[in-house]
């Protein structure tokens, strides 16, 4: 929804600002008491229709091969197979643009089998005239296409009958909510409100609203909605408990006020998106997601959701498995060098901020001594560093200290690529990095990774002028901003060189 220039301008903004320090922020007893309860596990929309889809696409080719073998059976397979894969892939199209493969259509009877039956009519039809002609009719069983027809129509029809009653199933037990918020209030947030009840089956969770203002205009409950706070509230409310969606109730054409509240929420790892029932323009439908019969416009997505996660997730663990095996005997050498060298304990543990500020213990090489351990890292450590030991040196140039990082790969704290984890207390001589930079925790929106874009770009080691550490933020921003699996398989291979070519900050 914002243009380019827009965002550029958000970020950067944001970036230029220093001198503001995080306060710690008080919630109400509500929201205090949401956060507190367990979060039920729920089951993305775009994986469950896309599984539907695969599981679909399979038995219909399957079915159409089976009659062939059944019934068929000549020297004809080849021009059977470019049929069956070709009906098939041509099947899944139409009925995606007919709108069968969206949750809320799962849930209908006569909407969905009529348009997945007129469908698959269709792409029999159209079998029968692209092999008119193309002159090869005679060389199609009419038995084998009327047969894959009639089945294939009940095999779709108890299929999506099968899946209608798994979708309202995992409606019941709440697997497919989406946890929101609503960012606004007064008879605007209460028009959206009712709109958004009024879908029953739309999977939005309110959880509540915030609200800038606290006067009249903005009462503590708006149609049985209440109020748990204001912005600064909800960014600290989304910290600590599980957010999906935030919806914006205001008008498109309140740009400063909507640009301003983009500027504190686009920090969390959240979807937001602006209400259009203010809007006086009609724009054309291709334009509004819509959540239920709710028309919303898409202002920030999830850097990493659904099947890229799955994909993140995978790659993660194959690339941390082998990688391990691999670098098992420098592990070893390590090890047996570090218990050598100095005494005390081989793995340095020290708390990061990992995804949306949670906090863990990342595993490293100890390369201090051990009575000089510096695990909030209050200070920064600087070339010649007599804390260091020999073998620390080597390891930290070399990165080999990062190395037991691979284990919080497979504890699901770490990516094989993201924004580098900073130490809780992570600054640079005179002032924290949050004191630094508003809106650095906006790296978080993604989970930290043991090499990423400002590392492969020599912006690693200490951070001893404001200018490196914003250097650092502003290459984790583009990376979140532009990932995908290429770009991490890029960074991957980057990494090892850029270990050589780009040390002179690492010590």
């Amino acid at each position: 929804m914002l243009e380019a220039d827009k965002k550029k301008a958000i970020i950067d903004n944001i970036l230029r600002q220093s001198e503001q320090k995080e306060k710690k922020i008080e919630l109400s007893a509500l929201a205090e008491e949401i956060i507190a309860k367990p979060v039920d596990k729920t089951i993305s929309a775009a994986i469950i229709v896309g599984i539907i889809q695969l599981v679909e696409a399979i038995f219909l080719a399957l079915l159409g091969f089976l009659i062939y073998f059944i019934y068929v059976r000549d020297g004809s397979f080849n021009l059977y197979i470019v049929a069956i894969l070709s009906a098939t892939i041509f099947a899944n199209i139409l009925l995606n643009i007919s709108l069968t493969h969206q949750i809320g259509t799962y849930r209908t009877i006569t909407k969905q089998l009529g348009r997945v039956l007129l469908s698959w009519s269709t792409v029999i039809v159209t079998i029968l005239v692209v092999a008119f002609l193309l002159k090869i009719s005679d060389s199609l069983s009419r038995v084998w296409l009327v047969s894959w027809f009639i089945l294939g129509a009940i095999f779709l029809a108890l299929y999506r009958l099968m899946v209608r009653e798994l979708i309202r199933y995992w409606t019941k037990k709440g697997k497919l909510k989406r946890r929101t918020v609503i960012v606004g209030g007064g008879s605007d947030a209460e028009f959206l409100i009712n709109a958004i009840k009024r879908g029953a089956e739309n999977d939005i969770e309110l959880l509540g609203l915030f609200d800038e203002r606290s006067d009249e205009r903005s009462p503590d409950i708006v149609a049985a909605c209440p109020k748990l706070g204001n912005l600064a509230g909800l960014v600290e409310f989304a910290r600590r408990t599980q957010i999906d969606l935030i919806i914006i109730s205001l008008p498109l054409s309140a740009e400063n006020r909507v640009l301003y509240m983009l500027t504190k929420l686009w920090v969390l790892p959240v979807d937001i998106r602006l209400s259009a029932h203010m809007s006086k323009i009609n724009f054309e439908k291709h334009t509004y997601s819509y959540l239920g019969d709710v028309a919303v416009f898409n202002m920030a997505n999830k850097p990493i959701s659904d099947w890229n996660l799955v994909f993140k997730w995978l790659f993660d663990k194959v690339v941390a498995i082998i990688a391990l095996i691999i670098f098992s005997p420098i592990m070893l050498l390590t090890a047996i060098a570090i218990k050598l060298d100095s005494k005390g304990p081989i793995i340095f543990k020290q708390k990061r901020y990992g995804f949306n500020n949670e906090i863990f213990e990342i595993y490293k090489f100890r390369s201090m001594y051990s009575d000089k351990l510096d695990p909030e890292a209050k200070k920064l450590v600087v070339k010649g560093d007599d804390r260091v030991t020999r073998v620390g040196k080597f390891i930290r140039k070399t990165s080999i200290d990062e190395l037991p990082q691979l284990f919080n790969v497979l504890k699901n704290e770490l990516s094989i690529v993201g924004p580098r984890p900073h130490a809780l207390e992570g600054r640079t001589p005179d002032k924290l990095y949050t004191e630094l930079i508003d809106g650095y925790f906006a790296r978080h929106k993604v989970k930290p990774g043991i090499t990423g874009w400002a590392q492969v770009n020599g912006w690693r080691g200490g951070t001893d002028t404001p200018e490196k550490i914003f250097r650092r933020v502003e290459h984790d921003l583009y990376y979140i901003e532009n990932w995908s699996l290429w770009f991490d398989i890029k960074i991957l291979f980057m990494t090892p060189i850029s270990l050589i070519s780009k040390s002179e900050n690492a010590y």
